[in-house]
């Protein structure tokens, strides 16, 4: 059972699957939902303030290198010029966007690209953080629901 768990949390952090994919796993493995989500939960959260910190900072690094060079600064000048306008639309909607983002669970949205467009858009830490955890919340919950939904389906066919 302890492996189970062990599972959900590395799973959770692992980037473009996250808790999409852990979620499921304990449910369809019979951990309780509620222990899979919180779990889940941590371990998604928890690459979140070394993605911000360090994220910026690589492309910066990277920016003037000759092979990677032009793609860091392609990325650089859009995240600038993509936070200048959301920013001036006014700040709620900037963190609702994030929080959005990172909590409808579709291939390439999650926690990691999240907090990667949030320090590139240099929202600030808190506010990034807050937001990527709202859309975490928000994620757990749509893929708790569907994982039930999913375990009951097999459960009648199966």
């Amino acid at each position: 059972m302890l492996k189970k768990y062990l599972i959900v949390f590395l799973v959770s952090m692992v980037p473009l699957v996250e808790l999409r994919g852990a979620i499921p796993y304990g449910t369809f493995f019979g951990l309780p939902l509620w222990q899979t989500y919180v779990i889940a939960i941590i371990a998604n959260m928890l690459p979140v303030p070394v993605i911000y910190l360090f994220a910026r900072k690589v492309l910066e690094w990277g920016a003037d290198k000759p092979v990677i060079g032009g793609f860091f600064r392609f990325c650089l000048e859009k995240g600038q010029r993509g936070g200048e306008k959301l920013q001036k639309r006014g700040s709620g909607g900037l963190f609702l966007a994030l929080l959005l983002f990172v909590g409808i669970p579709l291939p390439g949205t999650g926690v990691w690209t999240g907090t990667l467009a949030a320090s590139i858009l240099n929202v600030g830490l808190k506010k990034s953080t807050l937001a990527c955890m709202g859309g975490v919340l928000l994620a757990g919950c749509i893929m708790a629901v569907l994982s039930l939904l999913g375990v009951s389906a097999f459960g009648t066919f199966g």
